[in-house]
C-alpha cells in the first residue's frame, strides 16, 4: 500500500528519479531479493493461448485511441470539436455533451461516431500537477458500488474507493447525455473509452449503463493503462455482463496497481503491447505470461512510467502529449 501511494504521489518527477525513489521503497520493505532474483525460465504458461494481433486488426483501435487522446482537451474544445490531431483524427465526430473542471472532476464528453455508428463516452485520465486526481488515485480500500446508481448489484462486487467516488460525480450527466444522443442518432450502440484514472471511470460506466439504457443497446469499453479497478467478483462480473479490451503499453507500472495481493484482479480483455511492437492478446485474469503485463513487470524496477503515455500504434496520449514524461 506505500509503494502504490508513492508510486501516484512522485511520478511528477523524472523517470530517473522515480526508479531511485522505488528502489529506496524496495530496500525499506526488504524486497531487493526481487530485484536481484535472475529471470526465470519461462514455463509452458508463458506462450498458452497468446496470440498476437495483424496490422489490420491493431488499426480498428484507432478510432478509440484518439477518443480517449481526446478527453485530457478542455470541454470547450471538445464540444465545438476543436482539439488539434484529438478531433482531426475522427472529423465526423458530433458532440453532444461534455464536461468537467480537469481538476475536481475529470473531464468528459458525449457524442456520436455515425462512421462506426455508436455514441462515444470518454473520460480523462490523471494529470499529476493536479492534486486531486492524485488522491483519489490512492483511496485504494475496496467498498460496494452505490446501490441507488447500481440497483441490484450484489454486496460481494467490491471496487476501488476513489474509482467508485469519482465515477458517482459524473455518472447522471453522462447518462443523460448518452440518452440524448441515442435518441438524436437514432443509435443503439454505445462505447466508453479511457486512460489510466478515465479508463477506471470507464469501466465502472460498463456497468452502470447498462442498467439504465433500453434492452437492446450493444456496449464495448476499450481503456488504456488501466489500473485494476475490483475485486475478482467484479471482474468476474465485467466478464459476464460487458465487452472489454484494456490496452497495457510495454512496462506501463499503472496496471499491475492495485496489488493482487490486497484483493484486486483485472477483467479480461487484456492486450499487452510488447517492446517489439507486437499487440499480444492475453486471456484470462492477470495472465502470468511474460508476454502481458503482470509478467512483463514481475519485477519492480522494470516499470518504466513514461510507457503509460504510449505509444500506442504511433499516438502519444494527452491535450496535447506531456513530454515531460520522456524524462529517462
Amino acid at each position: 500500500m506505500i509503494f502504490f501511494s508513492f508510486l501516484f504521489l512522485f511520478n511528477v518527477f523524472t523517470h530517473s528519479l522515480m526508479m531511485i525513489l522505488v528502489a529506496g521503497l524496495v530496500l525499506m520493505l526488504g524486497l531487493v531479493e526481487v530485484c536481484a532474483a535472475p529471470t526465470p525460465t519461462p514455463t509452458p504458461v508463458d506462450q498458452q493461448n497468446i496470440t498476437v494481433l495483424t496490422s489490420s486488426q491493431i488499426n480498428t483501435f484507432a478510432p478509440y485511441t484518439w477518443y480517449t487522446s481526446a478527453a485530457y482537451c478542455a470541454p470547450d474544445k471538445i464540444i465545438s470539436w476543436d482539439c488539434g490531431a484529438n478531433c482531426d483524427a475522427n472529423p465526423n465526430f458530433k458532440p453532444v455533451a461534455s464536461g468537467g473542471d480537469g481538476a475536481g472532476v475529470q473531464y468528459w464528453y458525449v457524442g456520436y461516431d455515425p462512421t462506426l455508428d455508436t455514441v462515444i463516452v470518454s473520460h480523462q485520465g490523471s494529470v499529476i500537477e493536479h492534486v486531486v486526481p492524485v488522491i483519489i488515485d490512492i483511496q485504494f480500500s475496496l467498498v460496494p458500488l452505490d446501490d441507488s446508481l447500481f440497483p441490484g448489484i450484489g454486496d460481494d462486487i467490491l471496487v476501488h474507493r476513489g474509482f467508485r467516488n469519482e465515477q458517482a460525480v459524473t455518472a447522471k450527466d453522462v447518462l443523460d447525455a448518452v440518452t440524448r444522443a441515442m435518441s438524436e442518432y437514432g443509435c443503439t450502440s454505445v462505447t466508453m473509452v479511457g486512460h489510466s484514472l478515465g479508463g477506471a471511470i470507464a469501466l465502472i460506466d460498463s456497468i452502470y449503463l447498462p442498467l439504465w439504457l433500453p434492452s437492446g443497446t450493444s456496449f464495448q469499453t476499450v481503456t488504456y493503462g488501466l489500473p485494476r479497478v475490483g475485486n475478482p467478483a467484479f471482474a468476474n462480473y465485467v466478464d459476464s455482463h460487458t465487452r472489454l479490451t484494456h490496452i497495457n503499453n510495454q512496462h506501463d507500472p499503472v496496471p499491475v496497481v492495485p496489488f493482487m495481493s490486497m484483493d484486486y484482479a483485472h477483467p479480461s480483455g487484456e492486450i499487452h503491447i510488447e517492446g517489439n511492437n507486437d499487440w499480444a492478446v492475453c486471456p484470462g485474469h492477470d495472465n502470468p505470461s511474460r508476454r502481458c503485463i503482470v509478467g512483463a513487470d514481475d519485477q519492480v524496477l522494470k516499470t518504466t512510467l513514461a510507457d503509460h503515455w504510449g505509444p500506442y500504434n504511433g499516438v502519444m496520449l494527452g491535450c496535447p502529449y506531456n513530454p515531460v514524461w520522456d524524462a529517462a
